[in-house]
């Protein structure tokens, strides 16, 4: 008896290629999470230099699953620059074309 079975690994392959990744726009910001801080806060340290007290906004509370380390997208707060909301977070293949792409240094804390 032989069965066919889909091999789903070839599809797993062709979504590792990554051709470009999504850049901030406008006022926002790459950062890396340095910590979490509880509920929906967490401390992120941004490209710009500072260090940010962010939040996940509701409507994504479900969708961003967020560990310290893991590189997104800050948009700050028009009233209060040390303040912002995460609104993106990257996969692993998306930061290694920020990497080669020169948006990211190569060196072990990201920066």
């Amino acid at each position: 008896m032989s069965y066919n079975f889909k091999n789903k690994n070839n599809s797993d392959e062709e979504e590792q290629k990554v051709s470009r990744a999504p850049l901030p726009r406008k006022n926002e910001v790459i950062g890396i999470l340095d910590q979490r801080l509880g509920g929906n806060k967490m401390m992120v340290s941004c490209l710009d230099g500072k260090k940010r007290n962010c939040r996940v906004p509701g409507r994504l509370k479900r969708k961003l699953w967020l560990r310290p380390n893991d590189v997104v997208i800050v948009e700050p707060w028009e009233l209060d620059f040390n303040k912002g909301d995460i609104i993106f977070k990257y996969r692993p293949n998306q930061i290694e074309w920020l990497k080669q792409n020169g948006y990211l240094k190569t060196e072990t804390g990201g920066f």
